[in-house]
């Protein structure tokens, strides 16, 4: 029965990544990159002024909703999480070193689209009386379609965010932290499953301004351990940096670029990239709006250039330093990898050579690690980097999931999915298998498609913000 619906699931999943995503991300990228005049370069220095003239990881409490710093370290919770590592080695493993480069790509267009995200979860959101702020995807969908075919989209991509974010992904994440966490230390995946529900459950009953006081703190640490740990592997292996970038390169552009018996194509470099990129930054998914929906700012535009940062944080500096690190040790030269596809036969999978010495896309950045630091400190260098970010996640995740059970069901669904969720959490962290990843990852995609088709349809709405911007800086 599990076979047949994971054949099922990922049969639905390749058409979704190889046709459905790849339009609807670049499409949607490159409409808003015109309509707004590309914002998201002809502002980006605006972005950046924002985000780091405005730093503090003790940021004051609001009487509803989040400060603008606030609200980009929830998004970038949920955007810097075990796709920055597991799912960017999963890329690479599957659609060859060349993903990367669709990964880039894609987050340079989505940027654009993050802008309109926030903007448009800015200019639609909700306050009630006692300052209780409602917004996100649902609200700009029902804004752009009236009547029943609004009130469908909404629920639809209510119920997908909910299974994809609050149950599945999360599911994801706690085993990515279990999994990491027994092969560095030895503990049992209960036990760390058991940690991390008990935790999770006193942030979340503590609502927004706990959720906020945790990210803000937590999101800056994590960002700057793994930064400098990656940086310091790159100097200790800086001859291989090059030959990692053209590697990149020529996978990305090359029809049939081969390493040894194996042979990477462009369609499965592209695939993953745009597979791999959406569960990394989110750009497009929907999930990130909830939380710029929140920021307290005078102007929708202000909060559109924070959250850009997001994107290009996540992928353009998180994901680029997981590839290079990796790609450089175990891709490159005497890497593990490299003899491996060497000493293949014409056709291998790659997966498969990567498994017949013990790699997949788990374990892949501690054994690039590992290769530098030492077994012992490398596998425990990921697995601490992996659990500050995946619980990060987590934590950002609940709170999406949560805004659209109340949508859905009002407060008194809150405690139902609490529990459930919470229960999901502790299963991940002691089940493993590949009928999770590609459910998360079917939900994920699913997400895109009514809140791709809200935001083309109100892109007038959101390059009229941006333009009139950009005519009081001129």
């Amino acid at each position: 029965m599990q076979e047949a619906l994971l054949a099922v699931v990922s049969t639905i999943n390749s058409y979704l990544s190889n046709y459905v995503l790849i339009i609807l991300l670049l499409g949607t990228g490159l409409y808003f990159t015109v309509r707004t005049h590309a914002v998201q370069f002809r502002c980006f220095g605006e972005g950046m002024k924002s985000v780091f003239g405005n730093f503090s990881m003790n940021g004051k409490k609001h009487a509803s909703g989040m400060s603008s710093f606030q609200a980009l370290a929830t998004a970038i919770a949920a955007q810097v999480g075990t796709g920055n590592i597991v799912g960017a080695c999963g890329a690479i493993l599957i659609g060859g070193p060349g993903a990367i480069f669709w990964m880039w790509l894609i987050a340079l267009l989505g940027m654009a689209t993050n802008y309109a995200e926030a903007v448009l979860a800015q200019k639609t959101r909700r306050i009630d009386e006692d300052g209780t702020v409602h917004g996100g995807p649902v609200y700009y969908i029902t804004t752009a379609f009236k009547g029943k075919g609004g009130k469908f989209l909404a629920g639809f991509f209510a119920v997908a965010i909910i299974l994809a974010l609050g149950f599945m992904g999360s599911m994801v994440q706690a085993n990515s932290i279990a999994s990491t966490m027994n092969t560095a230390f030895g503990i049992p995946t209960w036990v760390i499953g058991l940690i991390i529900v008990i935790v999770g459950a006193f942030i979340f009953i503590g609502g927004i301004s706990r959720i906020a006081s945790v990210t803000e703190k937590l999101v800056p640490f994590m960002a700057i351990v793994y930064l400098v740990g990656g940086l310091v592997v790159l100097i200790m292996n800086a001859h291989d940096i090059i030959p990692s970038f053209q590697l990149i390169f020529a996978c990305a552009l090359n029809p049939q670029a081969s390493m040894g018996g194996v042979t990477f194509g462009i369609i499965a470099a592209l695939s993953q990239g745009a597979k791999r990129g959406l569960f990394s930054n989110e750009a497009g998914m929907g999930s990130t709006p909830h939380a710029h929906a929140m920021a307290n700012v005078k102007d929708p535009h202000d909060q559109g250039v924070v959250a850009m940062i997001g994107v290009f944080v996540d992928t353009m500096v998180v994901v680029t330093m997981t590839a290079l690190v990796v790609i450089s040790a175990l891709y490159c030269n005497d890497g593990a990898i490299a003899q491996a596809f060497a000493s293949a036969s014409a056709g291998a999978d790659p997966a498969a050579v990567a498994a017949s010495i013990g790699l997949d896309k788990t374990n892949m950045a501690q054994a690039a690690f590992a290769k530098f630091f030492g077994t012992t400190f490398g596998n425990a260098f990921v697995a601490i980097c992996l659990l500050f970010f995946a619980f990060s996640t987590i934590i950002s995740w609940n709170l999406f999931a949560k805004l659209n059970v109340i949508y859905l069901f009002g407060k008194k669904g809150v405690l139902p999915f609490m529990i459930v969720a919470l229960a999901f959490i502790f299963m991940g962290s002691i089940l493993s298998n590949d009928l999770v990843w590609e459910l998360a990852d079917m939900f994920n995609q699913l997400m895109v498609l009514p809140n791709a088709i809200a935001l083309i349809a109100l892109g007038g709405s959101v390059s009229a913000v941006a333009l009139a911007h950009g005519k009081k800086k001129n």
